[in-house]
């Protein structure tokens, strides 16, 4: 192991800055399919996910999380993802590992890898079962020397519990982040119990990520303090929010939303929603900042910049980048140079360019969680007559 301070250490002393949305970026990049969202190109195109490394790290990303999300063995054999037959958990893991280290050391950032919901829990497996594709991922983490873990991406308490279980028998420091917002888990469980129940179950950072915006997202890190602080229980917070503005969605988040997951571009975060995301963040107490879906390093390079002062330093990708836009005073056009102010960046109201479309959405609550049958996983892959139920279903 190297000399470098691990996270909590890290931590202790100030804040730590996250990467982002990596499947979404890849995806939209042609690495990574949509659906399955699993992480095989570690494997079949390294290149490209070391260069997305490499952008988090210059834009001011202080962890390379290495990109295993949803690589359990169950997942990479749900419903006809072919990833299960050419490839396993243990060598996606290994080969995600072994890119996060390598870019890690161009730096000063940590490595973590990260578990996530599976299949077995919403098909109704027990707890042996599910900790059992925890343990594999983990196994590999281990052997892979990576300085944290992060149990992220649970809609229940119940399996985040497992997975926080599982992880800590690893030795390693354990963060765990649910993807729910200020309504709670899918089973009903308020926002600040699973605070409590995350920390109480042995993880030392403690938050919420994705399915919703940065500023839904505080929101729900308010209840997750104030459930903290009730309860006694002194751990570090994190949150790592979608790049898209959510305030339409309902308890499941963006994945309930019609523009899911591929004409979501309209609510793309600015720089500027950024900058004011990293300061309330900072100003409640929050020290582990990251994004999760559609966050670009651009986006992580406004949250580093916003918290240039409290970090003692500026981001690389800072070099060629002015954040309140005074590059724009050597542009040729008199309007434009006008827009090189602070206050006209973060007064703006953008346009969408969508004269005919609505401000918000309808979401898709279909209400169903774990222990409904309509989600029950396997090996075979969706048939055409199936969508069609599924079509029918959602009318009704």
């Amino acid at each position: 192991m190297s000399g470098k301070k691990g996270i909590l250490e890290r931590l202790d002393e100030g804040v730590v800055i996250g990467d982002g949305g990596f499947v979404f970026a890849l995806e939209k990049r042609g690495y990574v399919k949509a659906g399955p969202w699993t992480p095989e190109a570690s494997v079949e195109n390294p290149e490209a996910v070391r260069q997305l490394h490499r952008e988090f790290l210059r834009a001011g990303s202080d962890v390379m999380q290495a990109f295993t999300f949803y690589a359990s063995d169950d997942k990479l054999a749900n419903r006809g993802n072919y990833a299960s037959e050419k490839l396993t958990c243990a060598g996606i893991n290994s080969a995600s590992c072994a890119l996060a280290h390598e870019v890690a050391a161009e730096g000063d950032a940590l490595v973590a890898g990260g578990i996530s919901q599976t299949p077995s829990y919403l098909s109704g497996a027990g707890k042996e079962a599910v900790q059992a594709q925890f343990k594999t991922q983990l196994d590999e983490f281990v052997k892979n020397k990576v300085d944290f873990l992060v149990c992220e991406y649970f809609e229940h308490i119940e399996e985040m519990e497992w997975a926080i279980e599982e992880a800590c028998k690893t030795g390693l420091p354990v963060g765990s982040t649910m993807c729910i917002g200020p309504e709670g888990d899918l089973h009903g469980v308020s926002t600040g119990d699973c605070a409590v129940r995350m920390a109480n179950a042995g993880s030392k950072i403690v938050g919420v990520h994705c399915h919703f915006d940065p500023m839904t997202l505080l929101d729900a890190m308010q209840l997750v303090k104030e459930g903290l602080a009730k309860a006694n229980l002194n751990v570090h917070m994190m949150v790592q929010p979608l790049a898209y503005l959510t305030p339409d969605a309902s308890k499941q988040g963006f994945i309930d939303l019609p523009e899911f997951p591929f004409s979501l571009e309209p609510r793309i975060l600015t720089r500027w929603d950024c900058h004011a995301y990293a300061r309330r963040a900072y100003d409640m107490g929050i020290r582990y900042i990251g994004g999760c879906c559609g966050f670009e390093p651009y986006h992580i390079r406004a949250v580093a910049e916003e918290l240039a002062e409290e970090r003692g330093k500026l981001p690389e990708g800072h070099n060629k980048h002015d954040m309140w836009g005074d590059g724009l005073k050597m542009h040729t056009k008199p309007w434009v140079r006008a827009r090189a102010s602070r206050e006209y960046w973060e007064t703006l109201k953008p346009a969408s360019g969508r004269p005919y479309c609505s401000a918000y959405s309808k979401s898709d609550a279909w209400g169903v969680t774990q222990g409904d049958e309509i989600l029950h996983q396997r090996k075979e892959a969706t048939e055409d007559s199936e969508i069609a139920a599924l079509q029918k279903f959602e009318k009704a």
